[in-house]
């Protein structure tokens, strides 16, 4: 099937260029453009995309509102932040509001594809380097976020191996990665994976590796 997706960038030569880039790809096709944070919600609503890529700087409503917003309204349709900077606390904010994953803005075309369809089938695009540079920067802040009392509740009601696994999620392993660390069958992952999502509350893999970190199940670094 094809992917369909929205550009939200106030920069029209990005929104141009990866226009074409993934309008080249057989199984990839760019349904509109937005070029602000306001107006992506608005054709996210006309349009239903399966992916949007949200720039996080841009007028009127920024990318990370926008995230929010989107994700509230149509959980089907599902957000990759852009950024110029991988050290970058924003990012780190626009996950938080659920967005599925980032990629930097000089992507290759084949990274840019991939990542689409990463985010299109469900999975988190949350390379393991630099989401730990990200997480080891934005821990450097005050007001670095801890769980409320509900999340805390929640977290109680994992099982040991729902623990382990929700920490491995973070490192950035994939369900292969997890089931050969630990030794089992990959489809007992995804049923980890699975209660995990549903004890915590949580949309998906890569809000799953946030509360993670904010759990301080993780060590930056």
């Amino acid at each position: 099937m094809t992917i369909r997706v929205l550009i939200a960038d106030d920069q029209m030569m990005v929104r141009e260029g990866f226009s074409v880039l993934l309008n080249a790809m057989p199984d990839i096709e760019v349904v509109g453009e937005a070029v602000n944070g306001r107006e992506a919600v608005d054709r996210v609503r006309d349009l239903a995309p399966d992916v949007v890529l949200m720039d996080i700087r841009m007028p009127e409503l920024n990318g990370i509102e926008a995230t929010r917003e989107v994700v509230a309204a149509d959980g089907a349709t599902k957000v990759l932040v852009l950024t110029t900077f991988d050290l970058d606390e924003y990012v780190y904010q626009a996950l938080r509001a659920g967005a599925s994953g980032f990629l930097l803005k000089d992507a290759s075309a084949r990274q840019l594809a991939d990542g689409v369809r990463v985010v299109a089938s469900g999975e988190a695009l949350l390379a393991p380097s630099v989401t730990r540079r990200l997480i080891t920067e934005f821990s450097k802040l005050s007001e670095a976020p801890r769980l409320m009392p509900s999340a805390q509740a929640a977290y109680g009601e994992l099982t040991e191996r729902e623990t382990e696994v929700l920490v491995l999620i973070a490192q950035g392993l994939s369900n292969a990665e997890i089931a050969g660390r630990l030794v089992v069958a990959e489809s007992t992952i995804k049923t980890h994976v699975s209660r995990i999502l549903v004890k915590l509350g949580l949309r998906d893999r890569t809000q799953a590796a946030v509360f993670a970190y904010e759990a301080r199940l993780v060590t930056p670094g």
